[in-house]
């Protein structure tokens, strides 16, 4: 059974999955001291924060969009693409509020999406054996016998690069960049060429508007600050733990001086943490490891997930019940959601447990193309949301949010959609990704046109 004491190196008691071996045990220790005198990347307040609006949405008064880069690259870390990320987000949050007329919880997958999961610890090409890459945080990308040895100094530059990309979102989010009155630059060039350049111009035609009707009442960007600027919130997988643990402070506002308690932890390497499909072991180190600290934290929940098993985790994750620390994110295949996501629904609802439900489409319809390209069909990744929108509507339950992996980049990844993209576009130069396939803002914009209208029409397919 899980312990009761708890501290930020207690995971290192219970058995550990996809933490790399690295080979210099002095360096590692090196690095995380040195990790662990740094700034905190973000503060246990806005942690508190975005708790507190994600409680909005266990009560159905708010709407996660939860979204960005499969895996942060060291190699292709610049302004341009943090800014047009930023703005996919918010072009795709203003087309959710428009139609679900509720507030839009942004939360982005950068500053620190670094670690990736592997299903292999090894692969091999040409007859060549060498550890698999695991994100640019442990290894490098490029297949070869030294750059695949894992590296602790490379936690060190994903800090600082996390660092500076909090910076640069910050001053977007607050200096004048998320006025909405720059909806209409928000649109990237490239998506101007696309089917939906028109439906959003039309879209950010509605908000001048209805921006001149409020002006006209007094409010305006100078007056109120929800006009020019904006909440986002970062996140990543847990994975790394020794990084994580690193960067895990004590909250110097929650201290009890009179009752000798010296203040709540928090990982302050990120707003929300969450715990992977492979790393979600009851007694494993990284459900041990997050139990501990006080951020809103995710679960991801796939196809082997049973009810009592979920229920279990619950218990050790969110043993208060409390609304805004556990958000379940359903990743089941678009094949599999209808028979498996019914009876998880009907046993959190049965014990009436505070969480929020969203939908992950993408990891569970990740297939091969013919031409060895690992891609996504953006016609499963749709029905995988209309069967979870559908699925809470027949329970009688709120499905409080969507989260996707996306770019603001002009790649070729997925394929389908209003750009028809094929297996063949796969391989003409625009497949950037170092991990797993990712909508581009084209195809992301038309999901978000047409979780709109599921959401103000119904969920039928």
């Amino acid at each position: 059974m899980t312990s009761k004491i708890w501290s930020p190196n207690s995971w290192k008691q219970k058995p550990a999955q996809q933490i790399p071996t690295y080979p210099d045990p002095i360096k590692l220790d090196e690095v995380e001291t040195k990790l662990a005198t740094y700034p905190p990347l973000v503060f246990a307040g806005e942690a508190r924060q975005l708790k507190a609006r994600l409680a909005q949405v266990v009560e159905g008064k708010a709407f996660i969009l939860h979204g960005g880069d499969c895996a942060e690259s060291f190699s292709n870390f610049q302004a341009n693409t943090i800014r047009d990320n930023f703005r996919i987000l918010l072009q795709m949050a203003v087309i959710l509020t428009f139609t679900t007329k509720k507030p839009i919880v942004k939360i982005g997958r950068t500053a620190g999406q670094f670690a990736k999961p592997r299903s292999n610890d090894y692969e091999t090409i040409n007859g060549i054996t060498l550890p698999s890459y695991r994100g640019d945080i442990i290894n490098a990308f490029k297949f070869d016998q030294t750059d695949r040895v894992p590296d602790p100094e490379r936690m060190e530059r994903a800090y600082f690069q996390s660092a500076s990309t909090l910076n640069l979102l910050r001053a977007f989010s607050q200096g004048g960049y998320a006025d909405f009155h720059q909806v209409h630059a928000w649109n990237l060039d490239f998506v101007n060429q696309s089917p939906q350049a028109a439906r959003y111009e039309s879209l950010a035609t509605q908000l001048d508007g209805a921006l001149a009707f409020v002006a006209a009442l007094g409010i305006s960007s100078e007056t109120a600050s929800q006009i020019r600027e904006t909440e986002l919130y970062t996140s990543h997988e847990a994975l790394l733990l020794p990084y994580e643990q690193a960067l895990t402070r004590r909250d110097s506002t929650t201290v009890k001086p009179h009752d000798g308690y010296e203040g709540d932890w928090y990982d302050c390497s990120a707003h929300m943490l969450w715990i992977g499909e492979r790393t979600r072991q009851l007694e494993g180190a990284h459900v041990e490891f997050l139990r501990g600290v006080q951020n809103p934290i995710g679960l991801k929940c796939g196809p082997t997930m049973t009810p009592d098993e979920l229920i279990k985790l619950i218990d050790v994750l969110n043993p208060m019940n409390e609304p805004g620390r556990l958000t379940l994110i359903s990743r089941l295949g678009y094949d599999k959601i209808e028979s498996l996501l019914p009876s998880l629904v009907r046993r959190i609802r049965k014990e009436d447990r505070k969480v929020i439900w969203c939908c992950d489409p993408m990891h569970g319809n990740t297939t091969t193309a013919s031409n060895g390209y690992k891609t996504r069909n953006f016609k499963h990744i749709l029905s995988e949301v209309q069967s979870f929108f559908s699925i809470h509507q027949s329970e009688d339950t709120y499905a409080g949010g969507v989260h996707f992996e996306l770019t603001g980049r002009n790649v070729v990844e997925c394929t389908g959609g209003d750009q028809e993209i094929t297996e063949q576009n796969l391989a003409e130069g625009l497949y950037e990704t170092l991990c797993d396939p990712r909508l581009n803002a084209s195809q992301a914009l038309e999901l978000a046109f047409k979780l709109g209208i599921m959401l103000t029409q119904g969920f039928h397919k």
